[in-house]
């Protein structure tokens, strides 16, 4: 049975009843995950993994307690994929809309001809961004490789090695959790997506413990494009290799060479 992790706070119990409904109509059980509040953390204790010092050199505002408490939770959440040797769990945030798809989306999951680290099932405020290759699943569903990893963090799918390199690439933060995870060069976690998404996030509502911070420090017009610029680049080289990786290691079958029909940055 696929382990499904739900990330949620002790007093987000309208969240939690809204999550476990949604869940059991989809015959799917689930797994709290205690939510880390960055509020009730001292500064000490945020410092251990957020390093405000690196915050200043790679991102443009200083990272809020919300923020720092929702990277927390999910690091939590990996840990435990790790620590019970799962193959694979579902990551879930607690403000999210399963889509009837969602069973049909882990049958894919399950049958993937390739190895893999990370698969979003959703994207943040479900946006959408180009494609730059992707490979016919079954159900009418795909996985996906954009031209750069979709933010967002509501549903992600994370295998152990995946799980494990995150915990290893992160042990310091200095940016939110989900654009660490774009920083693929960084983390050596490449992403996937899994399309239509079976999970979308529910806009409407504010996350609990991820709010931004009120009072951001700007960085210099400069410093940020150069940091951006460097970013694109890196970016650039990194998803042309996991491109190059994803056809290597998919078998000799007509229906995977059929899967490429979005050809790298076109």
């Amino acid at each position: 049975m696929t382990a499904i992790f739900l990330i949620n706070l002790a007093r987000s119990t309208e969240r939690l009843a809204n999550s476990q409904r949604q869940l059991a109509a989809h015959r799917l059980s689930f797994e709290r995950i205690d939510a880390i509040d960055g509020a009730m953390l001292s500064q000490a204790q945020k410092e251990i993994n957020y390093s405000p010092s690196l915050n200043k050199q790679k991102y443009h505002y200083s990272l809020s307690a919300g923020q720092i408490g929702c990277y927390l939770s999910h690091r939590k959440a990996w840990q435990t994929i790790v620590d019970r040797k799962l193959d694979y769990a579902i990551v879930l945030e607690d403000d999210f809309i399963l889509d009837t798809s969602i069973n049909s989306a882990i049958k894919n999951i399950e049958q993937l001809p390739l190895t893999w680290q990370l698969i979003k099932l959703s994207a943040y405020q479900n946006r959408t961004r180009k494609i730059a290759y992707q490979v016919p699943l079954q159900f009418e569903q795909k996985l996906v490789i954009h031209k750069k990893l979709m933010t967002g963090c509501c549903a992600s799918a994370i295998s152990y090695q995946g799980a494990k390199q995150l915990l290893a690439a992160t042990k310091t933060f200095a940016r939110p959790v989900d654009c660490d995870l774009q920083h693929i060069w960084e983390t050596q976690v490449t992403g996937y997506s899994l399309l239509p998404y079976p999970v979308s996030q529910d806009c409407e509502q504010v996350s609990d413990i991820k709010s931004r911070s009120n009072a951001r420090v700007k960085k210099s017009f400069l410093a940020r494009k150069d940091q951006q610029l460097s970013s694109a680049v890196n970016n650039h080289f990194a998803t042309a290799a996991f491109i190059k990786k994803t056809k290597r290691a998919l078998p000799d079958d007509p229906k995977y060479k059929k899967g490429a029909v979005a050809p790298f940055y076109s």
